[in-house]
């Protein structure tokens, strides 16, 4: 069945909501219950503050010591209390925000780092996705404080209304009125994130642009092409073509976020007259509502302030991480079956085909092939064949559009894909570069061995690297990357040989794949090298492993035992290189124009 192209909707913002609250009880379970309380906690005195001066007024003017000093009281202890719990409150929120962020953000790198596929690295829709949530994982933590605060807001909300009931039950109206602030504070902040998920790929391309003409890597070809002031007009284009939407619907909505609180202070100031002139209250309830009626004008400012943020960001955040978690628990259902331990029968192609995510064209088509343990095999073809693709297939970092791999008649699907890669080991041409130490850029291809300094001495030597390494200045313990300290910076050929290394490091893989590790280097080291390589995986043939070698260049795989001819996303031959020759068609074709090229 071929994948959908359709990116799954977010989940439900209630589900995802007491999800990401679940998460946070999961991690820091006494932290989360004493934040929650305090943040009550600390409400409460400051909402009193309205009633204590009420009855200091009347105590006052009535003349009665006794009401009069333990009003005073009460305003003295409300104004320590709020102070000594909001400190209090704040230290303990942020200890539990400090730790929180921590897991929130392993927790996000984990997903992305151990999806099935790398599907979502690579189409537009879920890498704008994925972007909005990176840029949300960092606040993700407040949002938790957020929530806290919004309930302490309301608390004292809710104090607020009872105090204005007790004058008369038509002072709880303000509440109505305030209905419109609470309205527009929610749907500012959905507008607002649509028009700038709308324009997230520009926002991207503007980083992008920005990073090109400022960080090193490009910045030898920045300067010799001239390219640095067209690099800057074009971010500001990009940047512009964000922005200038995202502009527009902040302005629109902040037009209806002041009408709405227009029509608040009109009903605060009819309440206010309606109690002197109307109800001709005593003096300390006229204060009563003067005090608790401003107080509930900032309580519900700062009330649907928290509602925003947490509509804009929280809400919207905590639904993209039930979407990741949801979608990568999607990728694994189904693998419910182990890796092997060795490959009895083969590893089959069975009608294969794919085409990228978000694309129609076939870049494999009807592919049929047979791999036999013990075997090496070589996939040739030129640039943009599909050997690239057919590898990604074999790791599992795609699925078949249609068709299916078998491993001893398994279908590879139902493989566990951690298990699964945890059986394959290789080096590839888009290799990346780990600013470890030596030992540890190598090591990582074997991370329970990565700081065995004998294990990776012999994964240098396989590769050929040991004389790149010898002349490092700390030898493996060498930092490298020159932007680290005492670290150093090595050649594009030197990285490739410690990919290359890296890819040896594992012991007795079921599936090896050298997926054009030495493009860097010229044919004929490539040629020895893998003529090594393949004489090396000859002679334990009793491992009844499968080793893949991926080339454009012809002459350097026809010690191959089984090679595969790709061409226009089909498999056009195979077979060893005596009966590709003998047969003088695509192979011995290329095989020929290579060759002489060599000459």
């Amino acid at each position: 069945m071929r994948p959908s192209n359709k990116i799954d909707p977010m989940p439900g913002a209630l589900t995802s909501m007491w999800r990401a609250l679940v998460r946070a009880r999961e991690a820091e379970p006494l932290l989360l219950a004493v934040s929650f309380s305090l943040a009550l906690l600390s409400a409460l005195p400051d909402a009193l503050l309205a009633l204590w001066l009420s009855l200091l007024a009347d105590g006052i003017l009535a003349g009665k010591r006794g009401q009069t000093l333990g009003a005073a009281a009460g305003l003295g202890a409300s104004a320590a209390a709020t102070w000594i719990l909001r400190v209090v409150s704040d230290r303990t929120q942020r200890r539990f925000r400090e730790r929180l962020t921590i897991t929130l953000e392993a927790h996000v790198a984990h997903l992305q780092g151990s999806a099935a596929t790398i599907e979502h690295h690579e189409r537009q829709e879920y890498v704008d996705r994925l972007a909005m949530l990176r840029n949300q994982v960092f606040v993700l933590d407040h949002m938790y404080w957020s929530l806290f605060t919004t309930c302490g807001w309301f608390l004292r909300l809710g104090v607020t209304l009872a105090l204005l009931i007790s004058i008369h039950p038509a002072l709880a109206l303000l509440a109505v009125f305030a209905l419109p602030t609470v309205f527009t504070s929610t749907w500012r902040p959905e507008v607002e994130r649509k028009a700038d998920e709308r324009g997230a790929w520009a926002n991207r391309l503007s980083r992008h642009l920005f990073n090109l003409a400022t960080t090193a890597p490009p910045g030898k070809e920045v300067r010799v092409t001239g390219i640095g002031p067209n690099l800057i007009v074009q971010r500001r284009s990009a940047w512009q073509h964000w922005y200038g939407p995202v502009a527009a619907a902040r302005l629109s909505t902040a037009g209806w976020q002041t009408l709405s609180w227009a029509v608040f202070a009109a009903a605060y100031v009819a309440a206010v007259a309606y109690v002197t002139s109307v109800l001709k209250a005593s003096p300390g309830s006229v204060l009563l509502v003067l005090a608790a009626g401003a107080r509930l004008s900032a309580y519900i400012g700062a009330a649907v302030g928290e509602i925003g943020f947490l509509r804009g960001f929280w809400l919207d955040g905590s639904r993209r991480l039930a979407w990741l978690e949801d979608y990568v628990a999607s990728l694994q259902s189904g693998a419910d079956a182990p890796a092997p331990d060795a490959i009895a029968q083969a590893i089959e192609f069975e009608h294969v085909s794919f085409a990228y995510p978000g694309t129609e064209r076939m870049v494999l088509e009807d592919v049929n092939l047979c791999f036999k343990p013990g075997s090496v095999i070589a996939i040739v073809g030129e640039n943009g064949a599909g050997k690239t693709t057919l590898v990604k297939l074999l790791c599992r970092l795609y699925r078949p559009t249609s068709g299916r791999i078998l491993v001893d008649g398994v279908d590879l699907s139902r493989i566990a894909p951690e298990a699964w890669r945890s059986r394959l080991a290789g080096a590839f041409q888009d290799f990346f570069r780990f600013e470890f130490s030596a030992l540890n850029s190598v090591g990582v291809g074997d991370l329970p061995r990565h700081e065995d300094e004998q294990a990776v001495a012999g994964a240098v030597r396989d590769a050929g690297a040991d004389d790149m390494v010898q002349h490092l200045v700390h030898g493996l313990r060498t930092q490298l990357g020159p932007t680290w300290p005492e670290g150093v910076e090595i050649s594009f050929g030197q990285w490739q040989k410690l990919a290359l290394a890296r890819g040896f490091m594992r012991e007795l893989p079921l599936l090896m794949i050298l997926d054009e590790p030495t493009a860097a280097l010229d044919a004929e080291t490539e040629h020895a090298l893998f003529e090594r390589f393949a004489a090396a995986a000859r002679q334990r043939s009793s491992d009844r492993r499968v080793t893949i070698l991926v080339s454009h260049r012809f002459s350097t795989v026809r010690m191959a035992d089984y090679i595969v001819v790709l061409d226009g996303a089909h498999v056009v031959e195979s077979g060893s290189h005596e009966e590709l020759m003998a047969k003088f068609g695509k192979y011995s074709e290329l095989y020929g124009i290579q060759a002489a090229a060599y000459r």
